[in-house]
């Protein structure tokens, strides 16, 4: 691993003031394709799934109660067909169901649950939209595996798809055919992401390993450029950096993304740029950790050594969002007046006007460290993934 270089600082964001209320409790979570979206909601002291439409002319929400109020604790998931998975917790089980608008009333599918021992610190939680709809996968990690479930979409109720040794989390979706998933797994006191194949019965493969004593992990997958968001402590610290799949360079770790005492996430990679994954727009959600004010909203690009700041609708569920192929944020909000609302508020074009951090374009010149990237890019039927200095590029671009 390159050692890292000393960087200059870069300035704070700069301030917005005290958040205007409250976050929404509930981030919408949004299918693959964009069309639909969903949420708990609340009304009159009440939580119920919320279906968001978001392929009309103006996005509009349709409530979708069950018979009774949901507990706060249950997880949702919009469908590609317009019904909405929902996952409830009772009496030690996982119950998992899709409800759906019936004139009227709500109609409820009931597909079957889960056994699992929350008592030992075990968890089960529902993986992100995948990228064929009409399936929904749930993450069951114990203290000494992890399953991977099927939990709709499958003949009989949810299947149980794979067993990986150690302790998983995270979930990145690598390819569109819904069989390559990101994991970041603790095993043996350190955090590395693997590819699992779920159509090869749970094979596990290394995909990233930057260094034998760092924790690496996997926060966002672009299956088209094969550009990919990792944070990782290799350079010394913890830091968000990037690189490509298939790539015969390294991780890079810029310092444009260096926000000292600031936590910066991304959220979302603009799709539909094959071989071009340095100019995939990327939006970042930065925190200053101390709630006194809101997430900020910011745009950048691998190919610039600076970032933007984006003006954030009011009522954002910060973090939350899909990017479209022409680069342009789609942000769910909601105000007291708009009770479902997308926000689209374009990244900059490279080279483009924006508020940039200060100095960063200066900064971001500094600091690479080698890393080791395994190649789950090109027809993942006919290639599996493999470490870095054997991978089929596959037509895959260099250039990361």
């Amino acid at each position: 691993m390159t050692a890292p270089v000393a960087e200059p600082s870069i300035p704070a964001p700069p301030a917005r003031g005290p958040a205007p209320g409250p976050e929404p409790a509930a981030p919408p979570a949004i299918t693959a394709d964009g069309t639909y979206a969903a949420r708990l909601a609340q009304r009159d002291g009440c939580w119920f799934p919320e279906r968001w439409t978001l392929d009309s002319a103006e996005p509009y929400a349709v409530p979708l109660p069950a018979h009774q109020p949901e507990e706060p604790g249950t997880r949702v998931l919009p469908m590609a067909d317009g019904r909405v998975l929902v996952h409830r917790r009772a009496a030690g089980r996982h119950l998992f169901s899709l409800v759906y608008p019936t004139g009227p009333g709500t109609g409820e599918l009931p597909l079957g649950g889960v056994e699992f021992a929350q008592d030992a610190g075990d968890e089960l939680s529902l993986l992100p939209p995948a990228p064929h709809g009409a399936y929904a996968y749930a993450l069951a990690a114990g203290a000494r595996s992890t399953s991977v479930w099927l939990v709709a979409g499958g003949s009989f109720g949810p299947e149980h798809l794979a067993e990986i040794p150690g302790r998983c989390t995270g979930g990145v979706w690598l390819d569109r055919a819904n069989r390559m998933l990101a994991l970041d797994r603790d095993l043996d006191g350190r955090t590395k992401t693997v590819a699992v194949d779920l159509e090869r019965g749970g094979e596990v493969t290394p995909l990233l390993q930057i260094a034998a004593d760092s924790d690496d992990r996997l926060l966002l997958a672009d299956a088209d450029s094969g550009l990919v968001l990792v944070r990782s402590d290799a350079p010394g610290e913890t830091r968000l950096g990037w690189g490509v799949l298939g790539s015969t360079r390294p991780v890079r770790f810029p310092a444009c993304l260096r926000l000292p005492g600031r936590e910066v996430t991304p959220f979302a990679i603009q799709p539909g740029r094959t071989l071009l994954p340095e100019s995939c727009a990327v939006a970042l959600r930065v925190d200053d950790g101390s709630g006194a004010s809101a997430p900020w909203l910011y745009g950048w690009r691998p190919t610039e050594r600076r970032v933007h700041q984006l003006a954030a609708p009011d009522g954002w569920f910060a973090g939350s969002g899909r990017c479209t192929p022409q680069g342009v944020l789609e942000l769910p909000y909601v105000t007291g007046s708009v009770p479902c609302g997308m926000a689209r508020v374009e990244v900059p074009a490279p080279g483009g006007a924006g508020r940039d951090t200060p100095d960063a374009a200066v900064a971001g010149s500094t600091a690479e460290a080698s890393a080791e990237v395994v190649a789950a890019a090109g027809t993942v039927r006919a290639t599996r993934p493999v470490p870095l200095q054997q991978a089929p590029l596959g037509g895959r671009g260099t250039g990361g």
